[in-house]
């Protein structure tokens, strides 16, 4: 049996696992990335030990299950590394997508008419680049997969694919070429920039690897987990990490701009092959499993996150609290990075209980907020939402992602979906699977529908849409702050 090699780099480790033709996924593999914050709003990351460890696991990987034949690399997007391609090492440390230490440039730059956030690469590479004293055109740019992807090819291979190009801010809006305008602005020359490459489709070989496969694939994180739950030429998927991204495919057809829509949702590539490119949408809430972690190391409400679903349903109902999950600000659809978290409702009865049940409400609510500005956005109703992620094993709040949003709600098989959708990818492109073989593949381990009426929905996200304007404009001056 055909098997592909998956090497999934996320925000805090690195995962490696064998995919096969069926969808299974075996012999995992999985280390911690060391992640350090020297200032406040700085996230920083060692790029050597992100190469060392993928290598180190993957063929750990390879050598357990006695080899495969292609490798699919999945990544946390924007994460930027700027290297010396004659040495391999990176002129400073990785800056991780939520560093915000380019805020005030990505402001001034707004003034050039470059509309770029700091959770994107582009302004990242420029402040490497500034800090490492060197010429751009001496050095090479790479996001988290082109990074991994240079070191398991032994330096023979400096690319990127489309999911990833196109949400860096450097890329024109075909997504076939950098935008000679944005770097030149920069000051970036195009001669750092990586190859650009379809998702699924000859990359290179992993000659560090044991049996030296074939890199077939190279994708985001957010579209390896939607292709890992079969969304391939329709549907929608919400990942309930740390934060929360909901995806969904659109078409073909591009969108006129790569900023973000009206609705709050930005435009993202689910995947290219064979020079054809399939687009979709995503929208974000920013704090999702965030706020059980609070819950647990500051609060000490809780010792573990599963404590959150039988404590939940321990009582009937909140009880009137109503928690809004915004201790980053909001996301889609407000973008109001001057939002607060807060608890409304709270009385002398207000039970510890009362208080983990209204914040999984609370990213119920919000995970529904995606939903409706995802169908706005496109026109089209959904009859099912597929969710995976840590969030995704609690039975009562994926309950309440049902009732708040009228879908049918489906979990996956796999929590972590990404690793299995670049498997899958790696697999596709070397025609071991068709895009229709994977769409085939959705087997959900559970389904949960809606147990509340039409009128009790929308009178509860009535309720919840008047409390979240009550968080709104908490810190003004922040909340003017738009990317």
């Amino acid at each position: 049996m055909v098997r592909a090699l998956a090497i999934d780099i996320g925000t805090t480790s690195i995962r490696t696992g064998i995919v096969d033709v069926h969808g299974a996924v075996t012999h995992v593999r999985q280390a911690p990335l060391t992640v350090t914050t020297p200032n406040p709003g700085e996230v920083e990351l060692d790029g050597v030990e992100i190469a060392r460890l993928a290598r180190e696991l993957a063929t750990s990987t390879l050598e357990e299950c006695d080899g495969a034949e292609v490798v699919g690399i999945t990544n946390q997007r924007a994460t930027t590394i700027v290297f010396d391609p004659t040495t391999g090492v990176p002129v400073g440390p990785a800056l991780g997508w939520q560093d915000l230490r380019t805020v005030i440039d990505c402001l001034i730059l707004q003034g050039d008419g470059l509309r770029l956030a700091p959770n994107q690469s582009a302004t990242k590479a420029r402040w490497l680049v500034a800090q490492s004293g060197r010429e751009s055109r001496e050095l090479r740019f790479a996001t988290i997969e082109t990074w991994v992807a240079w070191h398991l090819s032994e330096g023979s291979v400096h690319a990127t694919d489309r999911s990833n190009a196109a949400v860096n801010g450097l890329v024109a809006l075909d997504v076939n070429h950098w935008d000679a305008k944005i770097l030149s602005t920069l000051g970036l020359d195009v001669a750092m920039m990586p190859a650009i490459v379809d998702t699924m489709g000859p990359v290179g070989v992993a000659s560090a690897l044991p049996g030296a496969p074939r890199i077939t694939a190279l994708v985001g994180d957010q579209q390896a987990s939607l292709f890992g739950q079969s969304c391939v030429t329709q549907g929608a998927k919400i990942t309930f990490g740390t934060g929360a991204m909901l995806d969904m495919v659109r078409g073909s057809k591009g969108p006129s701009t790569m900023n973000r829509f009206p609705s709050g949702c930005f435009p993202v590539v689910t995947h290219s092959n064979d020079g054809v490119v399939t687009w979709g949408i995503e929208g974000i809430v920013l704090s999702a499993g965030a706020c059980i972690e609070w819950l647990r190391d500051d609060l000490g409400l809780i010792d573990d996150a599963a404590q959150t679903e039988s404590l939940a349903m321990s009582v009937t109902s909140a009880d009137g609290v109503t928690f809004v999950p915004a201790l980053s600000g909001l996301g889609t659809p407000q973008w109001d990075f001057g939002a607060r978290g807060g608890f409304f409702g709270i009385t002398r009865g207000s039970t510890k209980a009362h208080l983990v049940r209204a914040v999984l409400e609370g990213i119920a609510h919000r995970g529904a907020d995606l939903v409706d500005a995802a169908e706005r956005e496109t026109g089209t109703r959904l009859e099912e939402i597929r969710v995976d992620g840590g969030m995704s094993a609690n039975q009562f709040f994926v309950q309440c992602l049902a009732d708040f949003t009228g879908l049918r709600v489906a979990v996956s098989p796999e929590r972590e979906a990404t690793t299995r959708g670049a498997g899958l990818m790696a697999l596709v492109a070397i025609g071991a699977l068709s895009l229709e073989d994977v769409e085939a593949l959705w087997t959900p381990k559970d389904v949960y529908s809606p147990a509340t009426t039409d009128e009790e929905r929308q009178r509860e996200r009535a309720r919840w849409s008047a409390v979240v304007q009550q968080v709104e404009k908490t810190i003004p001056e922040l909340s003017t702050v738009s990317f």
